[in-house]
């Protein structure tokens, strides 16, 4: 049985519990009582013998056992493993398969397959080795000869054919006519390109000229058309106007639903901690830091600029 100190003792009431909780503890809490005590005693003692017939009798048992099973049971089994199956089986084995295999292949096949390839060699030979080669030496070699000495002198023939027809005047109008016109039309052309690239080449630098000119001009029109008297109406107009508006409309509005929200959970508390009890202590809120604009110590007056209001440097 386990000892008495290690049981955990009943949970202490907690202070400022509510009259709900303590009136359903104390009922659950007897009937709990009276029947988990009786089988906790039976389970403690049934957990008691098995350790002790376990640790006296059961685990020696076991290890006997243990040491007894290779010499009373694996020793045996393995012995008569070999001397009545493996050993039998063995000599069956040489007895009926290898032996007639071995003299059926020594006496009978070899002979036979050895009778068999010469026949065969001789049949190959004289029926076959023999009248090719005699056909070859008689008939297809002097007739190789014969196509060949006729192939020679067709190729002969065409080969005068096609020079005198095509290639010796194809390198005449080459190199009389193709060439000179050729090297004339290429320093015509180069001498064109030439002259045309250095055109476009000032025709493309006065456009950039022109079009960096009209550029700055459209950009200085912009600016003093429109982004100067946007940036005027922001600063002298839009920034005052929400600044009131934040100061005299928007704060007001927020602290007041902040203070609305925090009477709503205090009343929830005091409510939830009379009819159940207390609860874990709340967490104090965190102080709401009002939001200013970055970079300043204090609102600004219709005089002062911030950094986004500093028109950038012209471009020039």
């Amino acid at each position: 049985m386990e000892p008495i100190g290690s049981e955990r003792g009943p949970a202490r009431y907690e202070p400022g519990e509510g009259c709900v909780t303590t009136v359903v503890r104390v009922p659950v809490r007897i009937v709990v009582l009276v029947l988990v005590v009786p089988v906790r005693l039976v389970w403690d003692v049934l957990t008691a013998a098995a350790r002790a017939v376990h640790r006296s009798a059961l685990s020696p048992l076991g290890r006997g056992l243990a040491r007894l099973w290779p010499t009373l049971v694996v020793r045996p089994l393995a012995w008569v493993r070999h001397t009545l199956v493996v050993a039998p089986l063995r000599w069956l084995w040489r007895t009926l398969v290898v032996a007639p295999a071995a003299w059926l292949w020594r006496w009978v096949l070899a002979p036979a397959g050895r009778g068999i390839g010469a026949v065969v060699g001789w049949l190959v030979r004289y029926l076959v080795v023999v009248p090719a080669r005699w056909l070859g030496t008689y008939v297809l070699a002097p007739l190789g000869r014969g196509l060949a000495w006729l192939l020679r002198g067709l190729g002969a023939v065409l080969g005068a054919l096609v020079r005198w027809s095509v290639v010796v005047p194809a390198a005449a109008l080459w190199r009389y006519v193709l060439g000179p016109a050729g090297r004339a039309l290429a320093a015509v052309v180069t001498v064109l390109a030439r002259e045309i690239g250095a055109a476009l080449g000032h025709c493309w630098r006065t456009a950039g000229i022109v079009s960096r000119a009209l550029g700055r001009f459209l950009a200085a029109v912009l600016r003093w058309t429109l982004v100067e008297p946007v940036r005027w109406v922001y600063r002298t107009v839009l920034t005052p106007v929400g600044q009131v508006i934040r100061d005299g409309l928007w704060r007001p509005v927020r602290q007041a639903l902040r203070t609305a929200r925090a009477t709503v959970r205090q009343t929830r508390r005091e409510i939830g901690r009379a009819l159940f009890g207390a609860s874990r202590e709340p967490r104090p809120a965190r102080a709401v830091v009002p939001r200013r604009e970055p970079g300043g110590s204090g609102a600004r007056t219709l005089g002062e600029t911030s950094g986004r209001d500093v028109s950038p440097p012209a471009r020039g």
